[in-house]
């Protein structure tokens, strides 16, 4: 048996997320970039005795869409896999049902799922410093169950997860990166953009209609260069403030 992290990732929540339950689980794992535009995602094929740990944020309560593309192109089957939503502190709508459907269609064993609360990758001091220890605790806690179960042979129904089809309405957010006039042109954001959003010859630029506001770029600048604008993400802040206020739990999901 060998496990396998497919995690789509770009400015670190998700994987942390994902590393606490690939631990759990009790193995080394491999990982799958889901970020990574340039690998071939039609060449994975999986065994019915591999489990795969498939992690991906809550954009607006979907799956990151490009995501869902390059997991469909791979071959599941019949590996067992565990789903997990990654969303910070507000709501996951129907994020998990989505990317387990998603699942579904590539071939893959659905046996458990995880809605999961990590610090929000644009407004920060939502859901700070999550996972936390108490985070840790309670996904290992799971993630040893989910091996029991599948060394027992007891998983084998798909997890019945809270969401809706058809699934909401997700049309992104209007706050694009912008680089700043320090910009060396490095080319590192380009290179590590998810969907190509910042050209080569131009990095200083995005092209606001591939940008998913994923915010790898920010996170990748050696010069901390890149940005959004402070006013649109008081604004963003100032709009989920009520809905974010209190700790929201992790939701643990048994097939």
């Amino acid at each position: 048996m060998k496990i396998y992290e497919i995690i789509f990732s770009p400015t670190g929540g998700t994987k942390k997320v994902a590393d606490i339950i690939s631990a759990g689980v009790g193995a080394d794992s491999i990982c799958i970039d889901l970020t990574d535009k340039d690998f071939d995602f039609a060449s994975v094929s999986f065994g019915e005795e591999d489990v795969c740990i498939a992690a991906l944020p809550s954009y607006g309560g979907r799956i990151p869409h490009i995501a869902g593309e390059r997991l469909k192109q791979m071959k599941g089957n019949r590996a067992r896999v565990i789903s997990v939503a990654v969303y910070g502190n507000r709501a996951y709508d129907d994020t998990l049902l989505e990317l387990q459907d998603v699942l579904s269609e590539a071939g893959f064993c659905p046996v458990a799922a995880i809605a999961a609360v990590a610090e929000h990758s644009i407004m920060h001091q939502f859901a700070a410093g999550r996972p936390d220890a108490e985070d840790r605790k309670e996904l290992t806690g799971f993630a040893d169950r989910i091996r029991r179960g599948i060394q027992a042979g007891k998983l084998r129904n798909v997890p019945v997860v809270p969401g809706n089809r058809p699934y909401r309405t997700y049309g992104g957010v209007p706050m694009k990166p912008r680089s700043g006039r320090s910009c060396t042109k490095c080319k590192v954001c380009a290179a590590k953009c998810p969907v190509g959003a910042i050209p080569a010859d131009m990095p200083m630029s995005t092209d606001h209609d591939r940008c998913i506001t994923c915010m790898r770029c920010i996170k990748v600048c050696p010069q901390k260069n890149r940005s959004v604008s402070k006013v649109l993400v008081a604004a963003g802040a100032q709009k989920l403030k009520k809905a974010c206020k209190d700790r929201k739990k992790n939701e643990l999901f048994w097939g």
